[in-house]
């Protein structure tokens, strides 16, 4: 069995999907029939798979636009001197992990920082983006931290909202699937909510009901889709 350990935060409601939980049994019966090869599930009515229209109406990331790309460093003295150019600060390394800066200390930075200007404020929002790629964007599975070669994106201000972060988003979902697909792969890695609300969108045979044991869903849902969607030959 995969398992996500990604926490999911209290009280996220969107109105058109309510809330979106981490069903294990779900996406473990998605990954069963996904194929590496063409990067689609296979169902017995046919193929399918998420698309960067899916990205677009679920997340709202822009799809076509700038690329997400750039170099990747692993000195903690680069790390130290982007955030200093970023942040007018540096994290301790007690405060990362590797070339990874831990969520906890931008948080806390947000919540530090007095917004009395323009450069605090961009600050500020370029921490709760930061919060977003490593969390909702592209989430590792510790869901603890977040890779610091984000950072350089967010150098120029104004640009940010150009990048195409739905097309790079919809990359990262695709190599989750294809690495968890693999006999030995025992975990899937990144936050599963474009998986999810895929799923509870386009899957309509998902049922919408409210069970006191969420387990009890979890494995009723799971059963339905076993069911309907039995692993083609």
């Amino acid at each position: 069995m995969l398992t996500s350990d990604h926490p999911v935060s209290p009280g996220h409601y969107n109105e058109r999907i309510g809330v979106v939980q981490c069903q294990k049994s779900l996406v473990n019966a998605l990954v069963e029939r996904w194929h590496p090869d063409t990067h689609t599930f296979h169902l017995p009515v046919g193929e399918c798979a998420v698309t960067l229209e899916n990205v677009a109406i679920i997340l709202g990331l822009l799809t076509d636009g700038l690329p997400v790309t750039g170099m990747t460093l692993s000195s903690f003295e680069a790390l130290e001197a982007e955030c200093l150019h970023q942040f007018g600060v540096a994290p301790r390394k007690s405060d990362c992990r590797g070339s990874y800066i831990k969520l906890m200390w931008l948080r806390d930075l947000k919540e530090r920082l007095q917004l009395t200007d323009e450069n605090s404020i961009q600050r500020y929002a370029k921490c709760h983006i930061m919060l977003l790629i490593g969390t909702i964007l592209f989430g590792d599975k510790s869901g603890a931290s977040v890779h610091w070669k984000f950072l350089p994106l967010l150098r120029d201000f104004a640009s940010i909202g150009q990048y195409s972060l739905g097309s790079a988003r919809l990359a990262h979902l695709y190599r989750a699937l294809c690495r968890a697909s693999h006999f030995d792969y025992k975990e899937t890695d990144g936050p599963l909510t474009l998986l999810l609300g895929w799923a509870w969108i386009r899957l309509l045979f998902i049922p919408w009901v409210e069970l006191s044991d969420p387990g009890c869903f979890n494995d009723m849902t799971t059963d339905l889709f076993r069911s309907a969607y039995p692993i083609s030959s």
